[in-house]
Order: structure tokens, then C-alpha cells, then sequence
């Protein structure tokens, strides 16, 4: 009996081929933009958007007025149009998974692949930390964690995508700006370091949203609100005795006046966690995005330096998207844990 042997040759893979040609091609194209390149190039150098807190308005024009309430006019910014595509992205992510989850089942094979698989495995991992924190309330609580922290993990990694805070329109500066440099027909850039004292600066078309503290802000309450709604769900209007405590008020003054004292130490820690959610996320990415700006702009010839940068941001990125819903999930899973003589009794 013979035995035959398969000598067809195996074919190399084409990603690892592909992908070398693809970075070197953009690393030749970037030495082309950003260099005279032996008076060949197109010497644009990379410009430093305009720092600053606020969100810049897509127009003079608010979309509609909210003076009834006292809080003024409501402007489309740059943010929230950021906003909008992140949301976009996650409810497609949403539909692309469940899509490739009924694919799966219907070919009997339930090892997805690609973006779904890499998401399986995000989604997995988070649950078990749920699971191994909150027990049996862990159904109940990891939608929150994994939709914050998705959200925020694509908000934050927005920082990284070409155009975002570099394309926009070039107004005039309130004061010392930037001289315009015209590249083409309608189209210009800042000439970087060229100070002028009635110059330019860039307004972005779309800003990273997590570097506008009304959206942090706005993140923090709500999840905080989840964790009184959590709270309830699992001891009911018993869990606002850890805030107002008086049950031994008069049968033992001392540790009465104790208890009290401790419900509102217990009261200002939940306002100061939306704080501490809000500040942290936002301080994080916002001078990561100065980093970005910065770095682009100084080491921008050289066309491998910041990419450096860009690795940092991306694991900063995800480090302040997992913090922020892990923190959540955890104070979550505190809240439907019994206080005081509830849980002596358990």
C-alpha cells in the first residue's frame, strides 16, 4: 500500500503581503505630502487646530431655542455630530453582531470571525467580570456596562481616525491666529509656524465628543441614576436608608447621630462621583487630543513619530473606556447589597 503525499505548494497569505505594501505606500505618500520631497512634494505641513473647552457651532444660527427653560439656545457643534456617528456605529456594530450570531447558528458553526469575533470576545470578557462581581444580578447590570463602555471605547478611539479634528473650516481669529496657505481651488491650509496677528485658526468639522465636558457630564448622571434605579430594583425604597438613616435616632442617640452622619458622607459621594466619572474621562482625552495636535505638528515629517503618540491614545483610549463602565458596574453591584441592619440580618 502506497501512501500519497499532497507536495501542492501551500499559498502564502495575502493579509501579511498586502498589508507591508499598504503601510510602506502610506509611509511614501505621507513623505510626499508633508516634505518638498527634492521639489516634488507638496510641502503641507500639519496644522494645530485651535485648542479650546467649549464646542465649536456649525453656524451662527442656534437649531432652536431653549430660553423658556434658562439654559439658552441649542447649537449644532461639532461634538454633537460626533455624537451622532458614534451612536451610528454602535447600533450598527449591534445589528452587524446579532446578524452574524443568526449566520452562525444557522451553519452550526459558533466561532464567529472577524470584527463580530473580536466583539464576542469583548462582550464575553465583560460579562464575566460582571458575573464574578454582581452574582446573580449580573444580567441585570451588564447591559449598562457593556453599552457604556462600547460607547465610550468608540468615542474615544474617534481621536485616531484621519480628518477628525483636522478638516474643517478656516475662520478668522479673535486675536492672533495662523496665516492661510491656499493648496487648490477652495481648498487651504494653515501655514504652520506662520503667526499672524490678524490671522486664521481651524474649526473643526467633527471634534471628539469625549473632550466636551457636557458629554461626560451628561455620561456621569446617568449612570449614576442607573445605580439609585439598580439600588431600588434590588431592595427597594429600603435603600434610601444609607442616605437618610434615623432609625435609631432616639433608642441610641450616639450611634443615631452616627448613622445619620454617615447617610449624608453616603449622599455626597454620589454626587461626587458624577465628578469624578465626568473629570476623568474628560481630562484624560482631551489632552490626549492635545498630544495628538501637538506631536502632529512638530514631528509631522517625520512620518513614523506619531504614530507612537497614536498607539498611546488608542490604549489610553480603551483603558478610559473599561475604567469608566467597570467603575459603574461595580458601584452597581454594590448598590443591591443589603446596609446597616439588613445585611447583619443576612
Amino acid at each position: 500500500m502506497t501512501k500519497t503525499t499532497d507536495v501542492t505548494p501551500k499559498k502564502k497569505g495575502w493579509r501579511w503581503g498586502t498589508n507591508r505594501w499598504i503601510v510602506l505606500g502610506l509611509i511614501i505618500l505621507g513623505l510626499f505630502l508633508l516634505t518638498d520631497f527634492f521639489g516634488a512634494g507638496l510641502n503641507i505641513k500639519p496644522i494645530r487646530p485651535f485648542v479650546q473647552l467649549p464646542a465649536e457651532h456649525w453656524s451662527e444660527h442656534p437649531l432652536f431655542s431653549t430660553s423658556f427653560l434658562g439654559i439658552g439656545d441649542f447649537y449644532l457643534t461639532n461634538t454633537l455630530v460626533a455624537l451622532f456617528i458614534v451612536m451610528v456605529l454602535v447600533i450598527g456594530l449591534a445589528f452587524w453582531f446579532n446578524r452574524a450570531v443568526q449566520n452562525a447558528f444557522k451553519k452550526n458553526d459558533l466561532a464567529l470571525k472577524g470584527i463580530p469575533g473580536a466583539l464576542e470576545a469583548l462582550l464575553e470578557g465583560l460579562f464575566n467580570m460582571t458575573q464574578a462581581t454582581a452574582g446573580k444580578w449580573a444580567w441585570t447590570i451588564f447591559p449598562w456596562f457593556a453599552a457604556i463602555t462600547l460607547t465610550v471605547l468608540l468615542a474615544n478611539w474617534m481621536e485616531l481616525i484621519p480628518g477628525v479634528d483636522s478638516i474643517g473650516v478656516i475662520e478668522e481669529a479673535h486675536g492672533t491666529g495662523y496665516a492661510v496657505q491656499p493648496l487648490t481651488a477652495g481648498i487651504a491650509t494653515i501655514a504652520m509656524p506662520e503667526v499672524a496677528e490678524h490671522g486664521s485658526h481651524l474649526i473643526p468639522y467633527v471634534r471628539v465628543v469625549s473632550t466636551d465636558l457636557n458629554f461626560t457630564v451628561a455620561l456621569a448622571i446617568i449612570a449614576v441614576v442607573a445605580v439609585q434605579v439598580i439600588g431600588v430594583q434590588a431592595q427597594g425604597i429600603g435603600y434610601f436608608t444609607k442616605f437618610w438613616n434615623v432609625k435609631t435616632f432616639f433608642s441610641k442617640p450616639i450611634f443615631g447621630v452616627i448613622d445619620w452622619g454617615v447617610g449624608l458622607l453616603e449622599l455626597v459621594s454620589e454626587f461626587s462621583k458624577i465628578l469624578s466619572f465626568a473629570f476623568r474621562l474628560f481630562g484624560n482625552i482631551f489632552a490626549g487630543s492635545v498630544l495628538l495636535f501637538v506631536m502632529g505638528s512638530l514631528l509631522g515629517s517625520i512620518v513614523i513619530m506619531p504614530s507612537i503618540f497614536y498607539m498611546l491614545e488608542f490604549f489610553v483610549g480603551a483603558i478610559q473606556a473599561l475604567v469608566f463602565g467597570l467603575l459603574t458596574m461595580t458601584f452597581m453591584a454594590q448598590a443591591t447589597q443589603g446596609h446597616g441592619e439588613h445585611e447583619e440580618a443576612h
